[in-house]
């Protein structure tokens, strides 16, 4: 009986344990039903919050922190693929605070895992990171990461980057359905980025059309050049979105280039820099005429260039016309870690060059029809002073002349004679202003007088204020061309350096001659030489001082600041 009831009561006590297995193993499919519905809901919930954002940058952001929610991971990233589609040139990162960064240094730009997903934009899922064949390790501060899934964003069939997640919460690793649901996501967030650039595209093409037509309205109503120039330079950056702007413009002789204007980030060290027009971004866009792109300032191409590191990113060069008429450069540069500029960023950009293009060629001739009714001026002035002034003073000198013969005192007499002698030199002298007047309404070209105006307004532009300049003797009559073009070298290369490196608030100059020597003085209330890095700029205004056969002085008055004294004989050697 015993024997019975034991056979008896095991099957019934199997029974159980098999049914109560069954119990446990379908509410394990009910969680996990459960647990995916959830996981499905916060995906729907993610896709529609991550589709009203129209702001790019928030919208990138977005995507990667709700990707390490969905799939619990530690750590996320969004890689941007750049134009090659060969690196990366944008990284966001969640779960690696400002800290953490400061020590890891600068973004991947795709080598290693990253690189891989770049080249095969396919899902990639893995255990362990360090036993892929494409891993060699992470840099120094990097924290530690071995579970990794990544999947490819695209956008109108185009890979626009990935989503990099590592480090599964609670030490799982990442499954197939983590996958499908980061797939997924990327989907929507390929939706999400296309819709936020075209709402940024259409939003930067009313600013172009919004700046275009307040530079028309300067331009209409008559502004200087530097003030059209100082407005299109202003808005391209703010557009753009770039961190620093600077215009160039070609030298009088066309063999290089100055920068007059450079606004932003670090602008004090490029401007009045003078460029070659042979090399660098700058020069090739001005030679060539068509826009010049770098994905880095700090490579060493362009960053000697520029004259040595520059802490900058992207840059791109976009000529100021077309052909050849380009007359300047338009320089737009972004911070080092910010995207390079795409194509689509650039043609509203040369659009808008063109309007300073235009602005240039009205300066130009209103500044030329400002000049002939200047020559015109000068020629009345020489016709007054050579019917009038001379004619009258030479009538004087001839009664002085005539009369010295009734005066019998001596010392009378002499002062007489003294006085038709004065009046024989302001002859000459009216005589020699005359032929400089003529000569220049002749088109013998600018003389010094002009040019050096010319030198000190264009420093003014870069300065910030109007240098003070007088001028003293027969200028353009009495110095000879060797020695002008080599003065002017001089002018132009210290009010370069006042500008780069005295921070001052005022400067004077002053040319003058006396027929026999003629002396440029340049004074700024400056740093000083000691605290102005100057020393290296020096050695050519000496230099030049030695082959027209006079001498430079440097000092520093009492008051502070630095003056300059170059002095030449003005016939030259």
């Amino acid at each position: 009986m015993t024997h019975a009831q034991d056979s008896g009561a095991r099957p019934a006590q199997g029974g159980r344990q098999e049914c109560d297995e069954q119990l446990a193993l379908l509410q394990g499919r009910l969680d996990a039903a459960h647990s995916t519905r959830d996981r499905v809901q916060d995906l729907m919930e993610v896709v529609m919050s991550v589709g009203r954002d129209l702001e790019l940058e928030h919208v990138l952001r977005h995507v990667v922190k709700a990707a390490t929610a969905l799939v619990r991971a530690r750590y996320g990233a969004l890689g941007v693929i750049g134009p090659d589609h060969e690196k990366l040139v944008q990284f966001l990162t969640v779960g690696v605070d400002d800290a953490e960064a400061a020590v890891i240094g600068s973004s991947p730009s795709g080598h290693g895992i990253l690189g891989e997903l770049v080249a095969h934009p396919e899902p990639l899922r893995l255990a362990k990171l360090s036993e892929h064949a494409s891993s060699y390790g992470f840099p120094a501060g990097h924290p530690p990461m071995s579970t990794f899934l990544g999947v490819p964003i695209r956008i109108r069939g185009q890979v626009f980057g990935n989503l990099y997640l590592t480090e599964k919460l609670g030490g799982a690793q990442f499954d197939a359905e983590d996958e499908s649901i980061l797939t997924t996501l990327a989907v929507a967030a390929g939706v999400a980025i296309d819709n936020a650039r075209l709402y940024e595209r259409s939003q930067q093409r009313e600013l172009w059309l919004q700046a275009t037509a307040e530079v028309t309205q300067s331009l209409l109503s008559g502004s200087e050049r530097a003030v059209v120039l100082a407005l299109i330079a202003d808005r391209a950056r703010e557009i753009a979105g770039a961190d620093l702007v600077v215009v160039a413009l070609p030298a009088a002789d066309r063999d290089s280039l100055v920068v007059e204007l450079a606004d932003g980030l670090e602008a004090d060290r490029y401007r009045a820099l003078r460029l070659a027009v042979s090399s660098g971004l700058i020069g090739t866009a001005f030679t060539r005429a068509v826009p010049v792109t770098s994905e880095d300032m700090d490579d060493p191409g362009p960053a000697a260039y520029l004259g040595g590191p520059t802490g900058l990113g992207p840059g791109v060069a976009i000529p100021i016309g077309t052909g050849a008429g380009v007359r300047g450069v338009l320089l737009l540069v972004r911070a080092s870690g910010r995207a390079p500029f795409l194509a689509e960023e650039i043609r509203p950009v040369l659009g808008f060059a063109g309007t300073a293009a235009v602005a240039m060629e009205l300066a130009e001739r209103r500044s030329d029809t400002e000049q002939i009714v200047l020559l015109e001026e000068r020629d009345r002035i020489a016709r007054d002073l050579h019917d009038l002034a001379i004619q009258r003073l030479f009538a004087t000198g001839m009664t002085l002349q005539s009369a010295g013969r009734f005066i019998d005192h001596p010392e009378a007499s002499e002062r007489v004679e003294r006085a038709v002698d004065d009046l024989d030199a302001t002859i000459k002298i009216i005589r020699s202003t005359i032929f400089g007047l003529r000569t220049q309404v002749e088109g013998e070209g600018e003389r010094l007088r002009a040019r050096t105006v010319r030198a000190v307004a264009v420093a003014a532009a870069s300065l910030g204020f109007s240098p003070g300049l007088r001028k003293e003797g027969l200028l353009d009559t009495q110095v000879s061309r060797f020695v002008a073009d080599h003065l002017l070298a001089v002018l132009g290369e210290s009010l370069a350096n006042v500008v780069r490196h005295a921070r001052a608030s005022r400067v004077e100059v002053t040319l003058r001659t006396n027929g026999r020597e003629v002396t440029l003085t340049v004074a700024d209330d400056g740093v000083g030489i000691e605290g102005s890095g100057r020393h290296s700029g020096l050695r050519n205004l000496s230099d030049r001082a030695e082959r027209c056969g006079g001498t430079m002085e440097l000092s520093s008055p009492p008051g502070g600041g630095t003056r300059l004294v170059w002095r030449v004989p003005a016939a030259g050697p």
